[in-house]
């Protein structure tokens, strides 16, 4: 089965005018809603069936109690159904597997002990190609050159242009530190070229890896994006911790370590087995914050009343819940579909995305994001040059927990001199720079400063950091009325609560805080 082009899935790059020729890679990969749960109405949509035939394999996930005997005695019942373990997570109880029989997942939920099981995919193994939409919009020699010739003596080459860093007070954080090297936040992503100049002196080897299949592959440069595979990750990494060493760009938190956990198949799908092993990986690697700019496919969201969304859902979770407990932050990109994820209902007209997309309106609060919508992962909204929420970013009240510059179409929302555009200019593979925007730029800014404050606080356990996060941000009133493209009518409604706002959530986050208290 050939699926639908998709639009941006990462958290991917967000959905600025066409007139901007913007860096939309992935990067959030909210633009355009993923997959979806099933409608949570009185008469839902029906969600549509694996694609899998006889002979064509499917992914699964089936979920059992943590431990050993539990996992051993599930794989010989998988074995029955007609399924093959590929990968046991029996720390939190989940199990990748594979299976040609179209019946399987029914099978196995049958069986005493498998709390949930599921598809992770309608495509059969391989994915098949799609097209993503929207590249990096790489840097010229002409305005390197110009960003050059405007750096201060204590300025990377093209920090001029990066207009971000003094919208969060990063430059004045790192005239008190840069970060400790003791610290590292992976970038679960699309892969990180860790050859790069700005990404090479910070990054962690040893807490990086191919995730793709389900299975660690730690082979030296597996976690590097293939050519012709999105820039997305390296982008990331670069903007969380790109080294301050006299070339290019300045991360936000320049002196921590960044590793890369390459979650995303060539066609740019990020599936449960593969983000499930990433959250994994980084709980027993030691990482202090992970940053997740995607969402899970092929479901935008998640509904439990339907057994294979169940079973992700399940999955996830209890790997998100695994990586905090080991000591991990886990922060999200809210998405990029100007959605209200505290309201009743949203359509999702996009899932499942690797498959026949069936429209469904579903309940954001019944039907998560995940992981951007799990509890005790830090969901992030976006931010412009001139600090109103980005045009594309998601928002809700009691949702977004905190809010980051992500860029915005420069019609919008113009930087101040000397940068030039509204987007986010970050590290591309081969040693070369461009800009891109979404909430997927906007999650690692407050990555970056959750490793400052990590670095400046070493003993705080991931509850004080996340606390922190909130109580040092800088608190943003509500813009009434949000007119973000001028033409006299509200783009979108921001409700208030207790210090804090549906754009916002507590505020923008802020560096200087995060090393000075």
């Amino acid at each position: 089965m050939t699926p639908t082009p998709r639009t941006a899935r990462s958290r991917r790059a967000a959905a600025i005018p066409a007139s901007v020729a913007l860096a939309t890679a992935f990067a959030f990969l909210p633009g355009t809603p993923a997959g979806a749960a099933t409608a949570d109405t009185a008469e839902p949509a029906p969600a549509a069936a694996p694609a899998a035939a006889d002979g064509e394999s499917l992914s699964y996930v089936v979920n059992v109690r943590p431990g050993k005997g539990s996992a051993k005695q599930a794989g010989k019942a998988i074995a029955r159904a007609g399924g093959e373990v590929v990968q046991a997570y029996e720390q939190i109880g989940v199990l990748v597997v594979h299976s040609a029989d179209p019946a399987f997942a029914e099978k196995i939920r049958k069986v005493r002990g498998v709390d949930s099981a599921g598809a992770t995919r309608h495509a059969p193994l391989p994915a098949q190609t799609t097209t993503d939409i929207g590249t990096p919009k790489e840097l010229t020699p002409q305005q390197m050159l110009a960003a050059q010739a405007r750096a201060a003596d204590d300025e990377d080459p093209l920090q001029p242009l990066q207009w971000d860093l003094p919208a969060i007070k990063a430059d004045q954080a790192h005239e008190k530190t840069l970060g400790s090297d003791k610290v590292t936040v992976a970038v679960i992503d699309t892969g990180v070229d860790d050859t790069h100049p700005d990404i090479a002196p910070n990054f962690d080897r040893g807490s990086s890896v191919n995730c793709v299949t389900g299975s660690p592959d730690t082979t030296d440069g597996a976690w590097r994006p293939n050519e012709g595979e999105s820039a997305h990750g390296t982008h990331v990494a670069g903007e969380i911790a790109a080294a301050k060493n006299g070339t290019g760009v300045t991360g936000v938190a320049p002196g921590v370590k960044v590793s890369g956990i390459k979650v995303s198949t060539e066609q740019g799908y990020f599936y449960t087995e593969a983000v499930v092993c990433g959250f994994v990986w980084a709980a027993e690697h030691g990482v202090e914050v992970t940053n997740n700019s995607y969402y899970v496919d092929p479901w935008m969201f998640n509904c439990a009343d339907d057994p294979d969304q169940k079973a992700l859902l399940d999955s996830v979770s209890r790997a998100t819940r695994y990586a905090e407990r080991k000591g991990a932050v886990n922060v999200a990109a809210a998405g990029n579909s100007e959605f209200d994820l505290a309201s009743d209902s949203i359509t999702d007209t996009s899932s499942p995305n690797d498959g026949t997309p069936v429209e469904r309106d579903i309940d954001p609060g019944e039907c998560p994001d995940i992981p951007t919508q799990l509890p005790g992962v830090v969901t992030v909204s976006s931010t412009g040059a001139k600090g109103m929420k980005s045009s594309f970013s998601n928002y809700g009240l009691g949702v977004i927990d905190i809010a980051a510059p992500g860029g915005d179409s420069t019609a919008y929302q113009a930087p101040e001199a000397p940068a030039t555009s509204g987007l986010i200019l970050g590290p591309l593979p081969g040693g070369k720079y461009g800009y891109m925007a979404g909430t997927s730029m906007a999650s690692p800014h407050v990555a970056g400063v959750a490793a400052l404050i990590k670095s400046t606080h070493p003993w705080a356990p991931p509850a004080v950091v996340k606390a922190l996060l909130k109580a040092q941000a800088d608190p943003m009133p509500c813009d009434d009325p949000y007119d973000i493209d001028g033409d006299g009518k509200a783009d979108a409604v921001c409700e208030s609560g207790r210090n804090k706002t549906g754009f916002y959530g507590a505020g923008l986050t802020d560096a200087l805080d995060a090393v000075q208290r």
